[in-house]
């Protein structure tokens, strides 16, 4: 039997545009029926004669923008019908939204928001404009593509209720430069893993008030499933909803909660991001069918969680569609999220996704030794081989176009790590001497993406990656990870002197408030003990920080690349202190840290020693 498609249309076209112009009707993948939304029997319901008063709409979780190419950028908002910052989740689909504390809003009255793009901040030089229809289906999220833009322009955006004077805060995007542009410099802000009880996130805010950045990579762990009972410092913050969540509802409320902080209001306000998830999005520990607490037990599969993990991990995955500006992929599987962007020639980026897409079974904990025995079999992949052949060939495809830097946005560390701590008194975070959730517990997997980078000479290699919650700077080379401490002189491949033998650079960013590696109550000093530790027992890392929270910089230009590490002082208030903690350059053709490493001199953590 033939299907029907999924999404259909009103008849009436001019309605029907408003409607189809709201990409979150075609969250995440209208090629699956669980996922989609009719936009027929939406309209319908909508037809109901209701209607909603303007004066009770609010724009409180700020605007956004994503995933920006050289003529268009996704535009986000969300048009909130209720009074409480918080508590303004649209509930269930086709019902009247929970914790409604003003005038009555049925569900079944659209909402019709405007947008317009212009080249000046007060907003007289439009060049793009439209309308979109939501409603209670997607969470009254807004989630349109502005077309028809100039390539590396700033523009500036806005939202408003049609026919009222109720306007979203003004947004601030930029688009990308034309793939074979060669434009001279492109930069990027680095984030991950932010906890919300935990801290606040005054990271997100740096690279706005020193206007720094071009966009934002965000490598994932944009929220926390945990509930208020996670263990962490009391700050006055909480989750909503207050327990760990796993319906649609509990996680539309958890990106409202989020999306009250100021400083991530701001950084979405002010740049485009290009975002992927890591666990947290979803669970903790996730891969392709399961997480850390289905551990083949009855109670783990009935008792423990109300739902299926299928099912959480449909819902989460929604949400995260539907309150991200992220783009929607031309894709026949509704979870994909690996896509890339060319800016220029200078830089291609790839963004991977090696959690939630196709990952073989992950250290779960209670597994770790068994985990530990199967990391070499071939058969184990960080991304699946769909994935991972499209990886590649992007790869082959940016060295033979001649683009000066590949960029690799990974969540887990790539490189060979050593992650043990012989120090009593120090916590040593939630990592064994080999975290096998990272690349590490996957070496056949990353073997094969370092003999298609060496055997095709593919150089200015480039990975990021977040998730591990301390800084780490390391060349990129091919080391005996089955050795859980190499030696050097077991490696004569590889130079940790001079970088000899490396095909790139790895950094690893630390956490924007998650738990580091001392804990809670770790001091500079107990940090700088485990760093010391750390490069010691690292050949290929160059520079490490286990003690700060924060972010990193990238500053690309064709001839160098340089990359700043900060540290924010105090996470416990609202503030806008930080310290430079690090600066490192790599140099085209290099491929590698460049000698001596951050000029023989950083603010904290242990640097390799050199010649």
């Amino acid at each position: 039997m033939k299907l029907l498609p999924i999404i259909t249309y009103l008849t009436i076209p001019l309605a029907s545009a408003y409607w189809s112009s709201n990409l979150n009707y075609l969250s995440p993948s209208s090629h699956h029926p669980s996922l989609g939304i009719s936009i027929n029997r939406v309209a319908k319901r909508s037809n109901s004669g209701t209607s909603y008063d303007p004066a009770v709409l609010k724009f409180t979780h700020g605007v956004a923008s994503g995933d920006p190419t050289a003529t268009s950028v996704i535009l986000w908002t969300r048009l909130s019908p209720i009074t409480d910052a918080a508590d303004n989740n649209g509930g269930s689909i086709g019902l009247e939204p929970l914790y409604w504390h003003g005038p009555k809003l049925t569900s079944t009255a659209p909402i019709c928001a405007e947008w317009k793009v212009a080249k000046d901040s007060g907003m007289r030089n439009v060049v793009s404009r439209g309308k979109a229809y939501t409603s209670s289906d997607i969470d009254f999220t807004v989630k349109v593509e502005a077309k028809g833009l100039q390539p590396f322009t700033r523009y500036y955006y806005q939202f408003n209720i049609c026919n009222s004077d109720v306007k979203s805060p003004l947004g601030r995007t930029k688009t990308a430069p034309e793939e074979n542009d060669r434009v001279s410099r492109v930069r990027f802000a680095v984030y991950s893993c932010a906890f919300f009880t935990f801290g606040y996130f005054n990271a997100y805010g740096q690279s706005v008030r020193k206007d720094s950045v071009d966009y934002v990579l965000h490598l994932g762990d944009y929220i926390y499933e945990y509930g208020n009972s996670a263990r962490g410092p009391q700050i006055g913050r909480k989750f909503k909803p207050d327990h760990e969540i796993f319906t649609l509802y509990e996680y539309r409320e958890r990106y409202a909660t989020y999306r009250t902080d100021e400083d991530l209001l701001l950084s979405h306000q002010n740049y485009p991001w290009i975002s992927t998830w890591d666990d947290h999005e979803v669970a903790d520990n996730t891969w392709r069918d399961g997480y850390s607490k289905l551990n083949n037990t009855e109670n783990s599969f009935i008792i423990d969680d109300p739902v299926s993990f299928d099912q959480r991990k449909t819902n989460a995955v929604r949400a995260y569609f539907e309150w991200m500006p992220l783009r929607q992929v031309d894709m026949d599987d509704n979870l994909r999220i690996w896509r890339s962007t060319s800016f220029g020639k200078l830089v291609d980026l790839t963004v991977l996704d090696t959690r939630q897409y196709d990952r073989s079974i992950t250290d779960v904990n209670y597994i770790h030794d068994y985990i530990s025995s199967i990391a070499n079999e071939v058969s184990r992949s960080q991304m699946g081989p769909r994935q991972e052949a499209w990886f590649f060939n992007q790869l082959s495809d940016s060295h033979k176009r001649g683009a000066t830097w590949r960029l690799v946005g990974s969540q887990t560390m790539f490189s060979y790590t050593n992650l043990s701590s012989p120090f009593s008194d120090i916590e040593g975070g939630f990592f064994s001497d080999l975290a096998l959730d990272t690349w590490q517990g996957y070496i056949a997997s990353r073997n094969r993406t370092l003999h298609h980078l060496y055997s095709n000479n593919i150089g200015n290699n480039i990975f990021l990656a977040g998730d591990i919650h301390s800084n780490w700077v390391s060349d990129l080379v091919w080391l005996n990870s089955t050795n859980p401490n190499p030696d050097p002189a077991t490696h004569p491949d590889y130079d940790p002197k001079t970088g000899k033998g490396s095909i790139g650079v790895e950094f690893v960013g630390t956490a924007v408030t998650s738990q580091g590696s001392v804990g809670w109550n770790g001091t500079l000093e107990r940090g700088q003990k485990l760093a010391d530790w750390s490069i010691k027992t690292n050949p290929s890392v160059q520079w490490v920080e286990r003690y700060y929270r924060g972010y990193f910089e990238l500053d690309f230009s064709h001839e160098v690349l340089k990359a700043t590490y900060f540290g924010m002082k105090d996470i416990s208030t609202r503030n806008s202190e930080e310290v430079e903690l690090a600066r490192f350059e790599v140099f085209n053709g290099e491929n590698k840290v460049h000698r001596p490493v951050a000029g023989g001199k950083v603010a904290a953590g242990a640097i390799k020693p050199q010649l």
